[in-house]
């Protein structure tokens, strides 16, 4: 008997199935609410931005290169955000449709589930590295037990994107190998 036999006697299924395959709208919100925290990021962009090129003379160079730090920080998180929004958009709620725009990210061709969760693991160790260049430009005002803890998130940031590469090089593997065998 196939699917659509199945699906026929029992009506609810495919209500049920139909309104668990809609649920996924319901995530909509969350990506547009993404939409606005990137909008606070662009402000708060533009008045660090401001207060840098405002008070130049008086920051000197640590201070200016802290706040240069700063803003990459800023950027760094928005570009986490654009990721988060697009892909995950892409990937959980419904296509975007821009394969012909000129301006289409090239990873997003092939964007899935587990590509994510390596790009984000990869732009959180870039934050985590912006974070730890910051203390350690300001160590001298940072307490020793801060800058160790700093050390060991950054460390665990690198090992569990480590361990996600690894496991999805073994997922990759393991699909390529069953359907290698499935031909033969």
């Amino acid at each position: 008997m196939n699917n659509q036999t199945n699906m026929q006697r029992k009506p609810y299924l495919s209500i049920m199935a139909q309104l668990i395959f809609w649920s996924r709208w319901l995530q909509a919100p969350l990506y547009l609410g993404l939409i606005v925290a990137q909008g606070v990021y662009v402000y708060h962009f533009m008045v660090e931005l401001t207060h840098l090129v405002s008070d130049v003379n008086e920051l000197g160079e640590t201070g200016i290169m802290l706040m240069v730090l700063g803003l990459i920080d800023v950027v760094m998180i928005a570009n986490l955000l654009i990721m988060v929004i697009i892909g995950g958009y892409e990937t959980f709620v419904s296509r975007l449709n821009i394969t012909e725009h000129p301006d289409q990210p090239e990873w997003l061709s092939h964007v899935n589930a587990a590509t994510m969760k390596i790009k984000l693991s990869m732009a959180l160790i870039g934050i985590s590295s912006i974070h730890l260049l910051k203390t350690f430009i300001n160590a001298d005002q940072i307490s020793n037990s801060t800058i160790q803890w700093q050390v060991i998130i950054h460390i665990t940031f690198i090992v569990s994107a480590i361990a996600m590469a690894y496991t999805d090089r073994i997922m990759t593997k393991t699909i390529i190998d069953a359907h290698g065998t499935a031909e033969h």
